[in-house]
């Protein structure tokens, strides 16, 4: 974690809380808390080194919304990708009280507070798999850190953690239906399974997710 003055939100604060105001009025369970941003990367040896800073989650929003208008950030967000056993990727579709209401990815959140340890480092694999947890009521099996992948995409760099599932697709199924039916108001209002190329949607899955699920389907 680093302190950061970033200009550009303060630069355009007025238009950042009418833009929060208009998308709020649209959801109004969305909720401007403190999230982490990306200032600086570094990857050398299979290492990424980051600083990360916080923001408002309405500066983030508006970010992206005009298409990261501003380059010195990146929006950095860690993110699970499960598989069941007998092949099937398992995507989330966002529900429609949130403020990607609709879109179809993986379990993830971007980072906050909640997130820095006692040493003031960012643990982004408890981000991921919490966020799996809360989204779906799966738990990664103990084990190895199965490493990551790195995706950026423009504004976006997303940490993917490999999450290898015991149980086939429809055990999997039946799991996170169950976990959706228990919630007052569950972030996500279906899953999506992926095996094949004909499964990726560009109208709903960001670029970031079909590109890594397109690499991923090429090569197995």
């Amino acid at each position: 974690m680093v302190a950061h003055d970033w200009r550009w939100a303060r630069d355009n604060r007025g238009a950042i809380l009418a833009h929060w105001e208009t998308r709020r009025a649209e959801r109004p369970a969305m909720f401007n808390g403190t999230v982490l941003m990306l200032r600086r990367w570094d990857l050398a040896d299979g290492v990424l080194t980051v600083d990360l800073f916080e923001a408002e989650y309405a500066a983030l929003t508006a970010l992206k919304d005009w298409g990261f208008p501003d380059g010195s950030v990146v929006n950095v967000f860690a993110a699970a990708v499960p598989r069941t056993r007998d092949g099937t990727f398992v995507l989330g579709v966002m529900g429609p009280h949130t403020a990607a209401a609709g879109r179809v990815y993986f379990p993830c959140g971007t980072p906050d507070p909640t997130d820095i340890g006692a040493d003031g480092r960012v643990d982004l694999a408890a981000s991921a798999l919490r966020e799996l947890r809360e989204e779906t009521g799966l738990v990664a099996p103990e084990g190895p850190d199965p490493g990551w992948i790195i995706v950026r995409d423009g504004g976006l760099m997303a940490l993917l953690r490999p999450v290898q599932l015991a149980e086939d697709e429809a055990v999997v199924r039946e799991r996170v239906a169950a976990h959706l039916a228990a919630e007052a108001e569950p972030e996500l209002s279906a899953i999506v399974g992926v095996r094949e190329h004909a499964d990726l949607d560009p109208a709903r899955m960001p670029h970031f997710v079909r590109h890594y699920l397109a690499a991923v389907l090429d090569g197995s």
